[in-house]
């Protein structure tokens, strides 16, 4: 007889968080490796949703972690943690846009080479598209509510900015979105 699958809960994995944490703190270089495994996949995603190419969003992710790094005495807790990585993510991506804004089109922007299910591709493309138009900080509060699912509250908490200013943001960027998909469909 097998014995039970052992379920990983969030409070579990929150738990596993801040052992790895605890040891990292204290000089483990495999603990902290496995913090890096544990939420590569998460920092890149969104890098990479706000920056559309592979190679900037793994700098961005590489970045994110070596202050991780020098940070990790500051760093609180698991549940910190987590958001501490969020917030850092999305300030070095917001200083990656403003640097190569005036350097790169965002049309010559590649497209990603893994599949995205269901969804028709070129929908996606023309959302990902109207995206990219928008401001840096626009994009990131427009992603971290519709991608990363989080509350205008969470996303106020995250970037360090009031309720009222992350809504006005939401507003305006979709509001510039739904405009430039409009004159894509006419087209």
């Amino acid at each position: 007889m097998n014995a039970p699958a052992t379920l990983l809960t969030p409070t579990s994995l929150a738990d596993r968080d801040q052992r790895l944490l605890d040891t990292a703190r204290h000089g483990d270089l495999d603990a902290f490796e496995a913090l890096v495994r544990r939420h590569q996949r998460r920092v890149y995603s969104l890098a990479w949703h706000a920056v559309r190419d592979q190679m900037l969003a793994e700098e961005i992710a590489q970045d994110v972690f070596m202050q991780l790094h020098a940070a990790l005495g500051r760093i609180e807790s698991a549940a910190h943690l987590g958001a501490w990585l969020r917030r850092t993510t999305t300030h070095r991506v917001i200083d990656t846009l403003r640097a190569r804004k005036a350097s790169r089109s965002l049309e010559d922007i590649a497209e990603p080479q893994v599949g995205h299910g269901a969804g028709d591709p070129l929908a996606e493309r023309l959302v990902h598209r109207a995206l990219q138009r928008l401001a840096p900080r626009a994009r990131l509060i427009v992603m971290l509510r519709y991608m990363d699912d989080l509350a205008p509250t969470e996303i106020a908490d995250t970037l360090d900015m009031s309720l009222n200013t992350v809504k006005s943001h939401l507003r305006r960027g979709l509001t510039v979105m739904r405009a430039r998909l409009q004159r894509e469909a006419v087209r």
